[in-house]
């Protein structure tokens, strides 16, 4: 299995870390491919898409990391196929696949492995899955809580606040050598 896990990573902090190395350890995952979505159609973006690809490099050294031009995860894996792909979101997230674009393509094309806190209210769920076709091709796996946002993270360097402890350190540093995030917005 490959896990694909993707986002605007503006910036990659602790949480999307530990999601991946979460996910590889209780989904098996052989290989993974973090996607920076290079013009994401659902968020507005601090920063552009080579500093926001050069960051989640910083923050993932050991994986492959590509900048992702299309906006909708649909249009990637119809571009692009992977053998046995799962594509990494956490529970919230999960809470509104139904608004994707095509959500049963996405089903199609890959599984989904949703990171849950523990003791996350499962029952949240079953809307989501009963409107799925193929609601067998979502995996959950726990993931204890890392309490941290990528709005926080630019909030606080807006802030002159320390960001240790949020972000990996190779990211803090890149965020300070490239003196992002500095006016708040």
């Amino acid at each position: 299995m490959i896990g694909l896990f993707g986002s605007v990573f503006d910036p990659p902090h602790n949480g999307h870390v530990a999601l991946l190395r979460e996910a590889r350890a209780r989904l098996g995952l052989a290989d993974a491919v973090v996607f920076v979505v290079a013009h994401p159609g659902h968020k507005r973006v601090e920063t552009d898409a080579e500093t926001r690809l050069a960051l989640a490099r910083a923050a993932f050294p050991d994986e492959r990391v590509e900048l992702d031009p299309y906006p909708r995860t649909i249009d990637t894996l119809r571009e692009r196929r992977f053998d046995d792909p799962v594509f990494l979101i956490g529970a919230d997230e999960f809470l509104d696949f139904s608004g994707w674009k095509e959500p049963d393509a996405v089903l199609d094309l890959t599984r989904l492995g949703v990171a849950t806190r523990p003791g996350y209210p499962c029952e949240r769920f079953e809307g989501v899955l009963a409107r799925l076709r193929r609601p067998d091709r979502v995996l959950f796996f726990d993931l204890e809580p890392v309490d941290v946002s990528s709005s926080e993270v630019r909030e606080r360097v807006a802030n002159g606040e320390p960001v240790d402890g949020l972000v990996p350190s190779a990211v803090a540093a890149e965020i300070g050598r490239l003196g992002i995030y500095r006016t708040a917005r």
